[in-house]
């Protein structure tokens, strides 16, 4: 039964913490606390939620972002394309839902997979110009990674030049994983203990901590390896395109002098992709080095860019995760955890037990309906799992064990934190502290304003919000702003400095907070990351967006009515006006930076959604696509009757005919050209692409 959305705030809030605290420490510190296993489950239940209760979706969600941030000494690099991560399959079942997925995106879609073991190292990019090694950078957050270039050359399979033999692009940008086989492995920790160094907990914090050293004598004193999985940018001499394919990419890399799996493969169906799943799940322990599941790519080129990406992974990819695992242990009590709305999020508290190599203690048990329909009772012993869509979870009581001394659980009426009374509305799952003053509800809201989902304020942390709240010092978010120097050193180990930082870290996020983390702050339901960006982008400040009505929100690319809705809402209400204003008076209006002059081109094209399907014969998908962008047009995913135009190129499938019966305009590969370019402010680019173009029509 789906969960009502009220029911699991206060889980979603926990899960955001956690998988916040847990990636800096895998990501940043290549400390890690929990297994890899246990992140990816904390995760899959944070997705399953949010699909479940979109209204709950936070701006920053771990769900919509890549890897962790920059390593403080190591230099930030730009991306030239972003590095996604991949949403993750539990089992063959789910595996078939993504192909279900794809095919109703894509109906005419070429089953074909390319399906690589996931290696479980630290993802990298190695960048070759005129087939010379010159630059590796860290996925980072997959926008913005470090600059390892001198770890990474002394890495003894990465090439510093490529292959003469073979005719390499200009610019290659290679993606694969830096990994430690295990016998490379033991060997290492074992030199470590002998010398009295630190022992690494596995092969991908020993690999992460290897390259990510300011000190590269660091790195070539250990047994790194490069493997390839893909490429990011590029660029051939002639601006033709040879690989078509993921099975073109590796084979090409292979050539080029790159050390790929040698248990890649190509798939025909998607049957065969489940044949090799089962295949490497059987053998992942006699392999070379640690996987932790499959990757399976569409095979066609010109179809991943058809089908395009989401907030953090692409829509085109698939990691299928190898099963979970289990163990007995016994449920000593449960306790409640209050979230930023109010709800009441019971938790189980258990006897450590250690679930495939991670010692596990608690378990959400969601809410109240979940205790009953599991059938638990305090005392009771319980199957524990450490995979699968919830991590840790108690999958199950074992009755046939119990003693009579097991109790009944019955849900506290009272919010645990302010003693107010607790409600469980008509038709909904879940208990809700009333008292919106409750310590606890205003500690989650002014967290996530200072959090990395919110402003990102450096070095303001939980602790020091609940110590600011507890003391009356801080309301609401926008008391932030008026705290003093004097107040902070009131507090408990609060010395000079560390207040002056506090001020510091306030003031600068005043003048320098973008428009877009300002939006994801508030935590407006439905407002993602990728929604705020679209919003700084198309308003420009505050004001704009404030006096945005339905229809012009809906106008958005991938905003829809229930988006639209929720964003009216927030704005129609008395108490977040009111907010808006202190933020306003106390100088926090940050507006988006816009180009000088109208830089909206005036086309044909301006202001309409557009889809492309079949092959196009003057030009990839991706050049489409810029084209269409730059005509103004935004690029969909599918047929609707939002759809103003198809572009249709040879074998156009039923879309085709779909577009046609809602009365959507049909346009040839020519005619998107000529409209795409027909601009009375075409930028110099703009006219040269359409130049080329037109030559290619010739």
């Amino acid at each position: 039964m789906k969960q009502d959305s009220a029911k699991v705030e206060q889980r979603m809030e926990e899960l955001r913490t956690l998988l916040e605290y847990h990636g800096h420490r895998y990501y940043v510190m290549d400390e890690p606390e929990i297994s890899d296993a246990e992140y990816d489950a904390l995760f899959r239940e944070l997705v399953r939620l949010e699909e479940e209760h979109p209204e709950h979706i936070h701006p920053g969600s771990p769900t919509h972002k890549v890897g962790g941030q920059i390593l403080d000494g190591l230099k930030p690099r730009e991306h030239s394309l972003r590095m996604y991560s991949l949403d993750n399959a539990f089992g063959i079942e789910e595996f078939r839902e993504f192909v279900e997925r794809v095919v109703r995106l894509e109906p005419d879609a070429p089953l074909e997979f390319w399906v690589d073991p996931k290696m479980d190292g630290l993802a990298m990019e190695l960048v070759y110009e005129n087939g010379v090694f010159s630059l590796a950078v860290t996925r980072g957050d997959g926008s913005m990674g470090e600059d390892v270039t001198h770890t990474m050359r002394t890495v003894r399979n990465v090439r510093m030049r490529l292959n003469p033999e073979i005719e390499a692009p200009v610019r290659l940008e290679v993606r694969g994983e830096v990994i430690i086989t295990r016998a490379d492995f033991e060997a290492l920790n074992a030199r470590q203990q002998q010398k009295g160094g630190k022992l690494f907990a596995n092969p991908r914090n020993a690999a992460a901590g290897s390259v990510r050293q300011l000190d590269s004598s660091v790195a070539a004193a250990r047994p790194l390896r490069f493997m390839a999985y893909g490429v990011g940018q590029v660029v051939w001499a002639d601006g033709r395109q040879r690989w078509r394919t993921q099975n073109d990419i590796m084979r090409g890399l292979q050539e080029l002098g790159f050390a790929v799996p040698s248990q890649g493969r190509l798939c025909a169906a998607p049957a065969d992709v489940e044949a090799a799943f089962t295949e490497l799940s059987a053998a992942r322990h006699e392999l070379p080095f640690e996987i932790d599941g499959v990757v399976a790519k569409l095979n066609d080129l010109d179809l991943q860019e058809a089908l395009g990406f989401t907030a953090r992974a692409p829509r085109w990819a698939i990691a299928l995760k190898f099963p979970a695992h289990q163990a007995r242990t016994r449920l000593k009590d449960i306790r409640i955890q209050v979230g930023r709305t109010g709800v009441m999020t019971p938790v189980a508290e258990l006897e450590p037990v250690t679930v495939g190599g991670v010692t596990v203690s608690s378990a959400t048990l969601h809410n109240e309906d979940e205790i009953r329909a599991k059938g638990l009772m305090l005392g009771d012993v319980v199957i524990v799992q450490r995979a699968g869509d919830v991590i840790p979870e108690v999958v199950r009581a074992v009755p046939e064990e119990r003693t009579g001394a097991e109790r009944e659980y019955v849900f506290p009426a009272v919010c645990p934190v302010c003693g107010s009374a607790a409600v469980r509305g008509e038709g909904e799952a879940a208990w809700r502290c009333t008292n919106m003053q409750c310590p606890a509800v205003r500690k989650q809201a002014i967290i996530h304003f200072v959090s990395k989902a919110g402003l990102d304020i450096d070095g303001v942390g939980r602790k020091w919000i609940e110590q600011l709240v507890d003391s009356g010092r801080v309301v609401s978010p926008a008391d932030l702003f008026r705290i003093t120097r004097e107040d902070l050193l009131g507090m408990e180990r609060m010395g000079e400095k560390l207040a002056s930082n506090f001020i510091e870290a306030f003031d600068s996020a005043r003048h320098e907070s973008t428009l877009q983390r300002f939006i994801c702050a508030l935590g407006i339901r439905h407002v993602g990351e990728q929604t705020a960006r679209t919003l700084a982008a198309r308003f420009g400040n505050m004001d704009e967006l404030m006096r945005a009505d339905q229809e012009t929100l809906q106008s958005l690319r991938d905003i829809g009515g229930e988006v639209a809705g929720s964003i009216r809402a927030f704005f129609a209400n008395g108490q977040n006006r009111e907010l808006l204003q202190q933020f306003k008076n106390l100088g926090l209006w940050p507006e988006e930076q816009q180009p000088a002059g109208d830089s909206t081109p005036v086309t044909p094209l301006a202001g309409k959604k557009i889809l492309f399907t079949g092959s196009l014969v003057h030009m990839t998908r991706s050049e489409a696509k810029a084209m269409a962008e730059k005509a103004g047009a935004a690029v969909m995913s599918g047929v609707s009757a939002r759809l103003d135009i198809l572009v249709a190129g040879d074998k156009p499938g039923s879309k085709l005919e779909k577009a046609r019966s809602l009365g959507i305009t049909v346009l040839t590969e020519d005619e998107f050209i000529r409209q795409a370019s027909e601009s009375e402010k075409i930028s110099g680019q703009a006219a040269d692409d359409y130049e080329n173009s037109l030559l290619r029509v010739q």
